[in-house]
């Protein structure tokens, strides 16, 4: 006799048998999800001081010199993805500006600061040159304005790859090279998605890193 399914077993389904399933899935430890594609490899790094794109998943974004005019998009990129992932401590935002630019960065980033704990932002006084030499370096379908700004932020691994999407059907050719940070929308439906996709690649790799050192010394 066929079971019927009622509303009361089909709560009681979703609420307890899904999210078990779900749970059995992660902690399988099998990397069987599809990683975020690399669009651009060996990016330059940003060697300044203490700052370095290496062993990190950073947003990088250009401010250009006119930042007082184009602030809005990076109080969006604060509010959707850097108070959503800072707590990581492998995460950072790095924001370039032109030599002599100082003290309209040090505004903006007082003004961003406000209400944020800047401990993962980092903002990168360099050279006309090098800051055009780091964006050409992304290999992007995109160009800097004429004050060496962006509206896109870029998505950089560990080790040194753009990150983005060969399949975006909103973007030319499928690739989304950098996230509009004018876009509340693109941030929270695309950049904040596809950085958890990033960051759960990497905890994968090292879960399974683990798992292997115990098997190896017999655990």
């Amino acid at each position: 006799m066929k079971m019927k399914i009622t509303k009361k077993r089909f709560v009681l389904i979703t609420l307890f048998i899904f999210p078990l399933l779900f749970f059995l899935f992660l902690s399988t430890g099998i990397n069987s999800f599809e990683k975020l594609p690399i669009l651009t490899e060996t990016v330059s790094d940003v060697q300044k001081e203490d700052t370095s794109l290496k062993n990190q998943v950073t947003v990088l974004c250009f401010l250009g010199k006119e930042m007082d005019s184009k602030k809005g998009g990076f109080f969006n990129l604060n509010q959707k993805i850097y108070k959503e992932f800072y707590g990581y401590h492998s995460f950072q935002i790095i924001a370039v500006y032109p030599e002599r630019y100082k003290e309209q960065a040090d505004k903006l980033k007082s003004e961003i600061g406000a209400f944020t704990n800047m401990s993962r932002w980092r903002f990168v006084e360099m050279s006309e040159e090098g800051i055009s030499s780091l964006f050409l370096s992304l290999k992007t379908s995109e160009s800097l304005d004429y004050d060496l700004y962006s509206n896109r932020a870029f998505l950089i691994d560990k080790n040194l790859n753009l990150r983005g999407r060969n399949d975006d059907k909103d973007a030319k050719d499928g690739k989304l090279f950098g996230y509009n940070m004018q876009s509340v929308a693109e941030l929270n439906n695309k950049m904040e998605d596809d950085i958890k996709v990033l960051l759960y690649e990497y905890r994968a790799a090292l879960k399974n890193r683990n798992k292997a050192d115990r098997k190896e010394l017999g655990l």
